[in-house]
């Protein structure tokens, strides 16, 4: 029981770096965004952050379920700890060109700033999602 707890507060945990994460480059950007592409620009920024944020969440969902089976299996499998890997790489990948898509074809957001911070985003949070895995495996 507190194996699964443990893997539950490592992911809370993560979740509180990449929320965090997302909320210091949305404020580093938010004055940059809005020189160069008006207060219309802002909104898409925010929605940028978001989605990269999302997508960090998905992808830690597989490194989580992972980090659980590692713990109740006697050795660790190398070919699970990739496969958990791989899978948390195309469920990151997919949830922010799905959302990115989504939110880019809604007219609701400016396109060029939108895709930008979509970037930005997922980029930034490559990171706490990079550290996450390893120190899971």
């Amino acid at each position: 029981m507190t194996d699964a707890r443990s893997s539950a507060a490592e992911y809370l945990r993560f979740l509180a770096w990449v929320v965090g994460v997302a909320v210091l480059i949305a404020l580093v950007g938010a004055l940059p965004t809005r020189r160069m592409g008006g207060e219309e620009a802002i909104p898409a920024m925010i929605a940028g952050c978001v989605i990269g944020a999302l997508a960090s969440a998905a992808g830690g969902i597989p490194v989580a379920l992972g980090r659980t089976a590692r713990r109740n299996a006697p050795a660790g499998d190398p070919a699970q700890k990739l496969k958990a890997m791989m899978l948390a790489m195309a469920l990151r990948l997919v949830v922010v060109v799905a959302l990115g898509a989504a939110a880019s074809l809604s007219g609701e957001f400016e396109r060029v700033p939108l895709l930008l911070w979509i970037a930005i985003g997922y980029v930034a949070l490559l990171a706490v999602d990079t550290w996450y895995a390893v120190k899971g495996f």
